[in-house]
């Protein structure tokens, strides 16, 4: 998801483009490609608008979470990071030990998840996989 579908995501949700929300937008389709951290992001965006408040930036990332266009992931040492999500959804994998974030291509559920559905009668509107484990490059390097 580029910026320029983020921002159709924002206005789509009655919400307006402020300064603060387009510098986090940039910043996730800038050379992150959508991978920041928060300490990242914080510094990021207040490069872009000094004079930010730290809660006005967390709370255009958690805008972005609750409608789907962000995901939050733990990364290595407990830092916590977002992943840009794409349409209609994307997994993740987080490897524990250096924080890398690999992209799931294909969604192995989706099946399963169309019968519960069918069974519950509700309406899904995204769901969310994230796979936590050590990537091959840190079990290569403790070996």
């Amino acid at each position: 998801m580029d910026q320029f579908a983020l921002r159709r995501l924002l206005r789509g949700g009655g919400y307006k483009l402020t300064d603060p929300r387009g510098a986090v937008l940039a910043l996730l389709d800038g050379p992150a490609r959508g991978h920041i951290h928060r300490g990242g992001a914080v510094r990021g965006v207040t490069v872009k608008v000094p004079d930010i408040r730290r809660a006005m930036l967390i709370c255009t990332l958690d805008l972005l979470i609750d409608l789907g266009a962000l995901e939050r992931v733990r990364l290595s040492g407990g830092q916590e990071g977002y992943v840009l999500c794409g349409p209609p959804h994307q997994h993740h994998n987080v490897c524990c030990a250096c924080g890398a974030i690999g992209e799931i291509e294909d969604c192995p559920l989706e099946s399963a998840l169309s019968a519960a559905v069918q069974r519950s009668g509700l309406t899904l509107w995204a769901h969310a996989l994230k796979l936590t484990g050590v990537c091959a490059g840190c079990t290569a390097g403790a070996e």
